[in-house]
């Protein structure tokens, strides 16, 4: 077992944009990165749990018991830790004791990587993927986009060539776009997912491509390799609900915390699912921050936003309800 510093640093100003929801680059502050304190390397944990009486990590780098490991409440809702010696590939998860004292393993809202489903475990990752599409991207940024022709492909990874992981895929689909003269392909979610059946449309793990095709870089070699193939990469992007999964974003705390806490409005009833609380700045952040990591850290086109009937659904109910203030994020 390894012992742990609770001294990991989360700035001021990190505390202060959180707690106003005006974080751009969430994923940079919490989640899991691998880091080094004082010399040590290790992993620093943080996390968003502000209704939360305990946050511990457990993982199999201590026996998934977490009483050495508890995070400490540093402002605005956040917990953090520094473990010495947890390395990428290391599976972890948060264990939470929420207000009523029942403690709850969840996945971690930011992680970067997961495990294969059904697994549940959210995964340390250190990305080493070297990008090589600068020519592709400089390109982009020169050609003006309303007067390029744009001819979109939609394809649903797991379906398309079943078997076949993020690398190879590339090189067949690249072929195929080659072959009809697409000029872009548009990713029906490829957010970590736990029912395949539900084609992506029930995301769990917002920042972490799907483990089914392979790990974190072996995706960003997939979008590179497009690039450099003269191919833009679109991703289906589903800000509107999310699966009621306990392990997962419901209840996260112990309180419905991403999920409006009413249930005419925090509910989806078509689909069994949660809707987002719209209303709350720091899940308005969350989901923000979420699309601008996956174009700048994943380098995608414009993401596709999915879900519109069910954030307007939100906004009807809002409105319905004796004028209370509508909050809607703008999809994109």
């Amino acid at each position: 077992m390894t012992t742990a510093t609770t001294s990991w640093p989360v700035g001021e100003l990190d505390l202060h944009l959180i707690a106003e929801g005006r974080h751009e680059r969430l994923w940079d502050v919490l989640g899991a990165h691998v880091t080094s304190v004082d010399g040590t390397e290790g992993t620093a944990f943080a996390v968003w749990a502000p209704n939360a009486r305990t946050v511990q990590v457990v993982g199999d780098f201590n026996g998934w018991d977490g009483s050495a490991h508890a995070l400490q409440s540093v402002g605005s809702g956040v917990w953090s830790i520094f473990v010495p010696g947890v390395e990428a590939g290391a599976v972890y998860k948060l264990k939470i004791q929420g207000p009523d004292g029942t403690w709850t393993d969840k996945a971690d809202p930011m992680a970067f990587g997961t495990e294969v489903p059904p697994a549940t475990g959210s995964v340390v990752t250190a990305p080493r993927h070297v990008w090589k599409d600068d020519a592709w991207l400089a390109e982009r940024a020169r050609r003006s986009p309303h007067q390029s022709p744009v001819s979109i492909y939609e394809v649903h990874l797991g379906s398309w060539r079943p078997g076949l992981g993020y690398r190879e895929l590339a090189t067949e689909l690249a072929d195929y776009l080659e072959l009809t003269g697409f000029t872009h392909v548009e990713l029906m979610p490829v957010a970590e997912h736990p029912f395949g059946g539900s084609w992506g449309y029930q995301v769990t793990s917002y920042y972490a491509p799907t483990s089914r095709f392979g790990s974190p870089d072996d995706f960003r070699w997939f979008v590179d390799e497009l690039h450099q193939r003269g191919f833009g990469v679109i991703v289906d992007w589903v800000p509107a609900h999310f699966p009621r999964d306990e392990w997962a974003l419901a209840r996260f705390d112990g309180t419905p915390l991403y999920e409006h806490p009413d249930p005419r409005k925090g509910e989806q009833p078509d689909w069994g699912t949660f809707v987002f609380d719209f209303g709350r700045r720091e899940v308005r952040n969350f989901l923000v921050a979420n699309a601008l990591y996956w174009l700048e850290v994943e380098l995608l086109e414009p993401v596709q936003g999915v879900g519109h009937e069910e954030v307007a659904h939100l906004a009807s109910a809002e409105v319905e309800d004796e004028g209370a203030p509508v909050g809607l994020l703008a999809l994109a």
